[in-house]
């Protein structure tokens, strides 16, 4: 780990940003007893409080876990919450990029596996979202209705774990779309193509029709 002294302006914060990385990095792996928090205070060159402090954060978040008389130990890898984080910041580009390769996989899958009370399901989202008309907001809850169905109707849980994680930035390009004028969100006409390719069963048809959906909003930010 990297001894240079924290800056004083934020020393919980970087703390927690130097442990963080050394688990990351693999410096410490799943499983390695971190070192007493005297060494890493001295380590870190801030103080024993600030050392708990930032453990304990790291402890409710997951990445560690302290164990009652034998110390604090490396729980997972990746910090989920910093995960997210990370995710807000990149690009809305990264997102749509992010939601093709999602969406349309989960379409193709649920146009194979799909059962009839999937369908209804993706039916009445897609007609409340028809009904909302300029109600904005219903009609992005409804949007995240249908595609939510359509994840849902691929039977994959990791898919559908993944799908999940990263629904706040979905919704995000939903919102994006639906509100810049300069970004086509696709229309009810469009939602339709898709769902009756998953009616028919068609697979690769149900991947191409998402794919067709989002990527002119892609297109767009070229020319903003």
């Amino acid at each position: 780990m990297n001894t240079n002294t924290l800056p004083r302006r934020s020393l919980v914060d970087g703390a927690i940003d130097r442990l963080r990385q050394a688990v990351e990095s693999g410096e410490w792996p799943v499983g390695r007893r971190l070192p007493v928090e005297s060494a890493l205070a001295e380590e870190l060159g801030v103080g024993r409080n600030t050392v708990r402090e930032a453990v304990r954060v790291l402890v409710h978040v997951g990445l560690l876990e302290t164990r009652q008389g034998d110390g604090t130990y490396v729980l997972r890898r990746l910090d989920p919450a910093e995960s997210l984080r990370r995710l807000r910041r990149t690009t809305l580009r990264d997102q749509l990029e992010m939601r093709i390769a999602l969406e349309s996989e989960a379409a193709r899958l649920a146009a194979e596996r799909r059962d009839e009370a999937d369908l209804q399901a993706m039916r009445e989202a897609l007609e409340a979202r028809q009904q909302a008309g300029d109600d904005l907001e219903a009609r992005i809850h409804h949007d995240r209705r249908f595609h939510n169905a359509i994840v849902s109707a691929a039977n994959n849980p990791a898919l559908s774990a993944l799908y999940e994680y990263f629904s706040e930035a979905v919704t995000e390009t939903i919102e994006r779309t639906e509100r810049d004028a300069a970004l086509p969100e696709p229309d009810h006409a469009d939602h339709a193509v898709l769902l009756g390719t998953l009616e028919r069963g068609d697979a690769e048809a149900a991947a191409k029709a998402t794919r067709t959906m989002l990527t002119p909003a892609l297109r767009a930010l070229d020319t903003l």
